[in-house]
């Protein structure tokens, strides 16, 4: 299988966090992203089965890490140079998992780019 090179287009890309997310920083230093549930089949599923009207997502100490990076000024490769310094091998293959981290993200509209 052949391996999947990053551009350095992508790598300067600049995340931004999404407006409508809130999050928590615990004293540990993980996050918690905070979504709320809007919508009439969330309003139907929050009545009827009890679902919570705020999801909660918790990030790993690696995510966690980077989702306090992101201020609409750091690019992904400045990113990954601070990964690289605070986790060290533990978080190689570094540009790959960090590209697939932002994918996950962005999938979920938890972040925009900057233009």
């Amino acid at each position: 299988m052949k391996k999947q090179t990053l551009s350095k287009n992508y790598l300067e890309r600049i995340p931004m966090r999404a407006e409508h997310l809130d999050f928590l920083k615990e004293d540990s230093g993980l996050v918690t992203l905070l979504l709320e549930n809007k919508g009439l089949f969330n309003r139907i599923a929050q009545r009827f089965f009890k679902k919570p009207k705020v999801s909660q997502i918790h990030l790993d100490e690696m995510g966690s890490f980077l989702w306090q990076l992101i201020d609409g000024e750091t690019d992904l490769l400045k990113m990954g140079e601070c990964v690289r310094e605070k986790f060290g091998e533990t978080a190689e293959p570094l540009y790959e998992r960090l590209a697939k981290y932002f994918q996950i993200l962005d999938s979920y509209g938890f972040i925009r780019w900057k233009e």
